[in-house]
């Protein structure tokens, strides 16, 4: 059996064409996400580990929310940021590692990625999903890099 090694970008192209396909299955929201981040499943609220698994299929598409699988694309109301972001860390090479409240974790390339705005601090992760820092990653971000 041979072996191919394939580069990130034709990782990315394929799996870019699995989702591309997917049709819309409702108009309707069937997942909520809400301003603190909690996530709900037709008014239930989900288990973190649920979240996390359905935070991997999560795209951004023109301001709005998908689930997308190669079969199926689930529209998502998002209050506000998708993930809150609960920790961070600056690396030696100037990148940052960020952890979210559903237990992801993200790699940022730089400090320039972080959007600073009089109320909020917020990013844009992978799939155009955008996240905010919660309010302790807030100030201390405030308190390293800005005064």
């Amino acid at each position: 059996m041979s072996q191919r090694n394939f580069d990130n970008k034709q990782v990315a192209e394929a799996m870019s064409s699995l989702t591309s396909g997917a049709s819309l299955c409702s108009e309707k929201p069937i997942f909520v996400i809400t301003d603190c981040g909690e996530w709900f499943y037709q008014g239930g609220k989900l288990p973190i580990k649920f979240c996390k698994l359905f935070a991997s299929i999560l795209h951004r598409i023109e301001r709005e929310y998908f689930l997308i699988t190669p079969v199926e694309k689930l529209k998502v109301c998002v209050a506000s940021q998708a993930l809150i972001l609960v920790d961070y860390d600056k690396q030696a090479d100037g990148s940052f590692r960020v952890k979210s409240s559903i237990n992801t974790e993200h790699k940022v390339a730089s400090l320039a990625q972080f959007v600073v705005t009089d109320d909020s601090i917020t990013l844009l992760l992978g799939k155009g999903v955008e996240a905010r820092l919660n309010r302790a990653c807030f100030y201390r971000f405030i308190e390293e890099f800005i005064i």
